[in-house]
């Protein structure tokens, strides 16, 4: 197992939590500066960490990298245990500098509905994880993939946003979650996710791909 890439995906993620939790938990986020930092922070991380790890920073992607063959068994494990524990830590540094941090939550409009919320998580990280293989595990994009990634889920977060917090990350839900306490509302930004990630893995790999 790459030691490197686990603590590339710990803090790629642990970043992603910091970044994207805290702007709506500080209170003084909207809806486009909450999508930017998280779009951005993948951007970044996705230059800097994306020759150690590929930058997942998301289970659901491990899934589907898992599920596309570009990751094996053991080395999605492990990268699943980075990406919770860099979501913990992060939410825990989070909690220590502001306090509560519920107000991060992915939860929305329609959280209360367990059933559209997981749909439109599942919608959504479906067409994220597309854009996901065709620019970088495909590697269709060259140099422009983590760009191209980065706007994709600050779109889906521009969108998504006011329904169900727009997760479209298992770690970014239960990070936050479990270190406010608050674990109302977490199955569509869990369930949503994975399905959406493992469907968009299976179409593109055997209907899209060259």
């Amino acid at each position: 197992m790459n030691i490197k890439a686990l603590v590339a995906e710990f803090i790629g993620t642990m970043a992603l939590i910091i970044a994207g939790t805290g702007v709506i938990a500080n209170g003084n986020g909207n809806l486009v500066s909450v999508a930017l930092a998280h779009g951005l922070t993948v951007v970044g991380f996705a230059y800097a960490f994306g020759h150690l790890s590929g930058t997942h920073i998301n289970p659901a992607v491990t899934l589907g990298a898992m599920l596309s063959g570009a990751i094996d068994t053991a080395n999605a494990v492990g990268y699943w245990v980075a990406q919770l524990l860099g979501a913990l830590v992060g939410a825990a540094i989070l909690a220590f500098l502001i306090g509560d941090i519920s107000a991060g939550n992915t939860v929305g409009s329609i959280s209360g509905d367990v059933m559209r919320a997981t749909v439109a998580e599942l919608v959504m990280t479906f067409l994220f994880f597309t854009v996901i293989y065709q620019t970088a595990i495909a590697g269709k994009a060259g140099n422009m993939a983590g760009l191209a990634i980065g706007l994709t889920l600050a779109v889906m977060i521009l969108w998504g946003g006011p329904y169900t917090g727009a997760s479209l990350n298992p770690a970014r839900t239960l990070g936050p979650a479990i270190v406010s306490g608050q674990m109302g509302g977490v199955v569509p930004g869990i369930v949503g996710p994975l399905i959406g990630a493992a469907l968009a893995a299976v179409v593109n790999k055997s209907v899209l791909a060259d």
